[in-house]
């Protein structure tokens, strides 16, 4: 079964279970948005919003309908994952690296690559995948790895390292991790597999403490020695960039979930403005509404013309995504463009709402106030503004030793 919660009482009888309003109706924000601001403060994972997005079917958004999934592509996902993060963004961010194994899967299935079949056949038990791939002191993320891969008689591999920032770290019950096997000098390589939570050799150190995105619970996890059989073990790449699907899949999925949560960021921040800007009354112009100040409405209307574009850039990246869409040796361009373009545009736009909300968004129980900390953390993902520039430096004038 796909969710195991009907639509809403009130939802059309025609309506699609999986419309981001219907499986997620505004009843149902409320009780996230109420749990959000106590995790935040706590700074507790969220295992109940985890129970209830499971219920949802919410791990098996990617997965076929076949095998009891919704069957959605990245556009549906991605807008699910904006109307979850107007409510808990932290929760979206976390469940979110569950979403790009899954997602990533997809898009190498909808191409005739099954090399993560197991990934969509684990999702569909709802087992909870996290994303083990940051690596303090690697800048170069996916084209290498400062995490060893050794490998071992069976065709397996041990591996040993340090993975930072590893969401849903205590619930996860799969992580995916990848290392470099250096045992042919000549030829290094990037070995990718799947670590189940009950086997030994890996520890979390339960470090996070950040000022925002509290409830991801992103501790850095410890390798050490641990063991992937060859069953679990799905790819083994040159050192490098090239052409293989697996990490196109990985960067088009995480950049355009990453840009996903940071939307939705933006949509509450400027509900919050325009509520406050509503009840707000000015002494200096004689009790007149906020909302009628001309400066107040600039900074709204020049919010949500910020906003207006991100919806449209998340939503034309994923379809294209879902089309299969050839954009060549752009696509790198495009979506890690994507990914800087959004959150440096929901700063934007919740920096205009704190504006005109005023004092009370620097309250530390205000709303508002944990979208400033939140927004803020869309800058860390990789990837990085100077990584993106980069990127597409390249893509219009190829390597810098070319001129």
């Amino acid at each position: 079964m796909a969710r195991t919660e009907p639509p809403p009482l009130d939802a059309p009888a025609d309506a699609d279970p999986w419309a981001p309003a219907v499986l997620l109706p505004d009843a149902v924000l409320a009780r996230l948005r109420e749990r959000a601001a106590r995790h935040d403060a706590e700074g507790s994972f969220p295992h109940d919003d985890l129970d209830e997005l499971r219920g949802l079917g919410w791990l098996r958004l990617a997965v076929p309908a076949a095998a009891g999934g919704a069957d959605l592509g990245l556009a549906r996902v991605a807008a699910l994952q904006a109307r979850l993060a107007e409510a808990a963004p932290a929760t979206a961010l976390a469940v979110g690296m569950h979403l790009v194994w899954t997602g990533c899967a997809r898009v190498l299935h909808d191409r005739g690559d099954d090399g993560l079949a197991l990934v969509l056949e684990d999702a569909a038990r709802d087992e909870l995948f996290a994303f083990g791939v940051s690596e303090p002191g690697n800048d170069l993320v996916l084209l290498d790895s400062v995490t060893r891969a050794e490998p071992l008689p069976d065709g397996g591999y041990r591996f040993t390292g340090t993975k930072t920032a590893t969401s849903l770290a205590p619930a996860w019950t799969r992580l995916g991790v990848f290392g470099r096997d250096d045992s042919d000098p000549d030829r290094p390589a990037l070995v990718h597999g799947f670590v189940h939570r009950e086997q030994p050799g890996h520890a979390s150190l339960g470090d996070w403490d950040a000022l925002g995105m509290r409830a991801t619970q992103s501790h850095t996890t410890v390798l050490d020695g641990v063991e992937v059989p060859a069953a679990r073990i799905v790819r083994r790449l040159p050192v490098g960039p090239g052409p293989d699907l697996l990490p196109f899949g990985i960067l088009v999925v995480f950049e355009t979930l990453v840009s996903a949560v940071y939307l939705g960021i933006a949509r509450r921040a400027l509900q919050l403005a325009v509520e406050a800007a509503r009840a707000g009354r000015s002494r200096a112009a004689g009790g007149a509404p906020r909302s009628a100040d001309p400066v107040v409405r600039w900074r709204l209307a020049e919010a949500a013309i910020v906003l207006d574009g991100l919806e449209a850039q998340v939503a034309s990246l994923a379809a294209d995504v879902d089309a299969l869409v050839d954009h060549g040796a752009d696509w790198a361009r495009l979506a890690t463009g994507l990914k800087v373009r959004v959150t440096a545009g929901a700063r934007a736009v919740v920096d205009q709402a704190v504006t005109v909300a005023g004092g009370a968004s620097y309250r530390s129980a205000s709303e508002l106030g944990r979208l400033q900390r939140d927004v803020l953390a869309g800058r860390f993902h990789p990837s990085s503004t100077d990584s993106a520039h980069a990127t597409a430096a390249a893509s219009l004038l190829g390597p810098p030793d070319q001129g």
